[in-house]
């Protein structure tokens, strides 16, 4: 663990040092609170054992600086000090201390506080690690590994709020795949799974780092396209089913003979600022309109 000892007393702080790196512990030292902050923001130690009474930020207020900044990774802290009435153990745990310790401090007290910090640390840790996993599973599809509606929502969220703020333009560009029952009718759904794969990742393929790809619901996909006009978008959006025919899955039950797919385009600029659900409708209603023009294409909204 990265272990982080504040006390303005020169003594104290040597043998808390000592305790710390005898312990088997990487040490960093501060000699007032202000410094065990400034150390804390640079290096994020597992650990702080902090001294109560010390010049600039005293004990309480770096425990509760340090509660107050904590995101998913948790900073186990031990407050030392020389008094040890009840009013003041409860005041140390109210300000985020996590154990006490009483002064002249006793290295094998230290080491023992050290080991408990550990194991919690390590629970943190593998909590923080779960919550990040299980996060990104609920904002993935487990068939195709694209984005989903959960995370379609939050990141078009930001993206028309940042384009209303400083008005940009930004695209959006629905796309299904053509005669997707018949297809699955024919060769069976675990072709139509593969077959699905394999357009995302044609659509991944065509996509800018700025882009989002997600998977709609079904054989549906949208694409998001920031900076990007309804003409740049479609031109974009050329390239994607063109990739998609390049895949030369057959279809038996399409004209072309081949797997293909159909796209409608909108775009959010200062001409048309409409909401985003607005927006996905009008791409939702200019891909319709691809279907009925013949499929394998790409329309713009009106």
């Amino acid at each position: 663990m990265k272990v982080l000892v504040a006390d303005d007393d020169p003594g104290s702080l040597m043998v808390a040092r000592a305790a710390v790196e005898r312990s088997g512990h990487d040490c960093l030292a501060a000699a007032d609170g202000d410094e065990a902050w400034k150390l804390y923001l640079q290096h994020q130690p597992d650990v702080v054992v902090t001294d109560w009474m010390m010049p600039g930020m005293d004990g309480l207020a770096l425990c509760r600086a340090i509660r107050a900044r904590e995101a998913d990774l948790y900073t186990y802290i031990v407050m030392l000090t020389s008094q040890g009435s009840r009013d003041d153990v409860l005041a140390g745990l109210e300000a985020g201390a996590d154990d006490y310790v009483t002064k002249p401090l006793d290295p094998f007290v230290l080491h023992a506080r050290l080991l408990v910090a550990l194991r919690v640390t390590t629970l943190h840790a593998d909590l923080a690690h779960y919550r990040k996993v299980l996060s990104q599973e609920a904002r993935t599809d487990p068939l195709t590994g694209l984005h989903n509606r959960l995370k379609l929502s939050e990141d078009l969220e930001q993206l028309h709020a940042r384009s209303q703020r400083y008005a940009e333009v930004y695209s959006v560009a629905m796309c299904d795949v053509d005669n997707f029952k018949s297809y699955n009718d024919i060769y069976g759904h675990q072709a139509g799974d593969l077959a699905l794969r394999a357009v995302a990742a044609a659509l991944v393929s065509q996509a800018r780092k700025s882009d989002g790809v997600y998977r709609f619901g079904g054989e549906e996909f949208l694409m998001v396209l920031p900076n990007q006009t309804q003409l740049g978008a479609r031109e974009v959006m050329e390239r994607a089913l063109h990739s998609v025919r390049e895949l030369a899955i057959p279809h038996e039950g399409d004209p072309a003979g081949l797997l293909t797919l159909s796209a409608g385009i909108a775009a959010f600029s200062a001409e048309h600022r409409v909401d985003a659900e607005q927006l996905l409708g009008e791409a939702d209603s200019a891909l319709y309109a691809a279907k009925a023009a013949g499929r394998n294409r790409v329309e713009l909204a009106l």
